[in-house]
């Protein structure tokens, strides 16, 4: 078991440890192992038997779904402070329903099945907090399949910045920074990455925005939900 105080403020401020009392969260803590993962290597992968929860310390990672045809489909973007397996606090865990690939370095928290089970016996909040955190994601999801009836190419990827913006968003001086390629925002988009091309070039244009190799530069974020 690793010692809780290496633990980052990512894990402390986490929605997974909210309301508990500052004991019972260094305990829930002390019960996980850190693990690092390299860039490009699986934290969990879709379809095998759920057997650790983790969360995010430090580093970015990916959440995806592969079609039949092997394609792929962006679900998410974990950054500090996300838990992914929360199938694993159930009695008899399922499959992991998708794959979270380390987009950077990673380090992550990790609990075994039996030892969150307990842990979430001996603080109903933390099971409860884990079903929050599960009803968000449905949320989003709802939110993000209503978008694709009802709502423009630009404005899904206005959305879309503006969501990662208020994620993981590096402010300055200039505006808000925010790294990720066309194929990522048109995958969290649901657009094609010829549309998101075309639509940044138009507000690289405008003056919303600036853009770099790997980087999206939000000079004027009004701007794009105005558009």
């Amino acid at each position: 078991m690793s010692n809780f105080r290496s633990a980052s403020i990512a894990a402390l401020s986490s929605s997974f440890l909210a309301g508990l009392e500052q004991p019972a969260a260094d305990a829930i803590l002390a019960a996980a192992q850190i693990q690092r993962i390299s860039a490009k290597s699986n934290i969990s992968t879709e379809g095998c038997r759920a057997t650790r929860l983790f969360l995010v310390q430090s580093g970015r990672a990916r959440f995806y779904h592969l079609t039949k045809q092997g394609e792929l489909v962006l679900l998410a973007w974990l950054v500090p402070g996300d838990v992914i397996g929360l199938v694993t606090i159930v009695k008899s865990p399922l499959c992991y329903m998708a794959t979270a690939e380390a987009i950077s370095d990673c380090e992550v928290l990790a609990w075994e099945h039996s030892v969150i089970r307990k842990l979430a016996s001996l603080h109903p909040l933390l099971a409860e907090n884990a079903f929050r955190i599960s009803l968000g994601y449905l949320r989003t999801f709802i939110d993000r399949h209503a978008g694709l009836v009802t709502k423009s190419a630009e404005e899904r990827l206005a959305e879309t910045l503006v969501r990662l913006s208020d994620q993981s968003g590096q402010f300055h001086p200039e505006g808000i920074e925010i790294r990720a390629t066309n194929d990522e925002l048109s995958g969290l988009a649901d657009i094609s990455p010829f549309t998101a091309s075309r639509v940044l070039n138009n507000w690289v244009r405008t003056g919303a925005v600036s853009k770099r190799r790997g980087r999206v530069l939000l000079l004027a974020p009004e701007a794009l939900m105005m558009g």
